[in-house]
């Protein structure tokens, strides 16, 4: 499936799927699927709806706009390697290099989205936000959480969209060495699950003993991270939404 990696001065800090037949939603608002905590970004920002077999993005009249690839677009159907900024964060749209790619239909379909003014204003009333009934709600999900194994005591609660690892005093989660970067990881929540981002640093973090630095990885149950002289193990806890 094709993916987003949200980008923050060229560092990759979070990875997000984009799944057929389902939408994700871009803003400040912790209630997106994708938060970028920045004045700069509205609350809802803008939306990927999976149409067909191609996703387009769709900017939700936000008050600074949105960029695809350095220009200004209020609509525009992804291609591999598409860059899209919002405020100071990129997010790049990429397919895996086995991965079909619509990329025959594009150019007519850019021509749909021009001339089909109600087809285009249908699509950005589906972009709102919808809060989901009480039926819709599911009774139980899982959180995730990390256990000291060694550096540190005690067990924290992974409640953020992204929580950040480094040596830098605003981490959530603070690990001290001269080749630790200012924020060296992060643990990004997704609607796909957990996901483990190597972001800066000499000192390169390891999950299960296997170094991280290129690509981000998904988190599973009982995986080890080790991140200078911390160890910590990561799992998940079902938990009950309250009533």
């Amino acid at each position: 499936m094709p993916r987003l990696t949200l980008k923050f001065k060229d560092n990759p800090i979070a990875l997000f799927n984009l799944e057929e037949g389902r939408s994700l939603t871009i803003g400040r608002k912790n209630n997106n699927d994708v938060v970028i905590n920045n004045l700069a970004v509205s609350g809802h920002h803008a939306k990927i709806d999976s149409v067909g077999d191609g996703f387009v993005f769709i900017d939700l009249k936000s008050k600074n706009g949105s960029f695809v690839n350095e220009e200004l677009v209020s609509s525009h159907w992804l291609r591999n390697g598409d860059i899209i900024s919002i405020g100071k964060h990129a997010l790049v749209f990429s397919y895996s290099e086995d991965e079909y790619q619509p990329e025959d239909q594009q150019s007519e379909m850019d021509k749909t989205m021009v001339m089909d003014t109600s087809q285009y204003r249908a699509m950005m009333e589906k972009s709102k936000p919808k809060a989901p009934s009480q039926a819709e709600k599911p009774q139980t999900k899982e959180r995730g959480f990390l256990t000291y194994v060694a550096g540190g005591e005690g067990t924290i609660k992974l409640k953020s969209k992204i929580t950040t690892i480094g040596k830098d005093p605003s981490c959530d989660i603070m690990v001290k060495g001269l080749l630790i970067g200012k924020t060296a990881a992060t643990i990004s929540r997704t609607t796909a699950g957990y996901v483990f981002s190597y972001v800066a640093g000499l000192n390169k973090p390891r999950v299960n003993e296997q170094k991280i630095f290129h690509e981000p990885i998904s988190l599973k149950d009982s995986d080890i991270i080790e991140i200078g002289s911390k160890k910590l193990q990561f799992f998940l806890r079902k938990i009950k939404n309250k009533a």
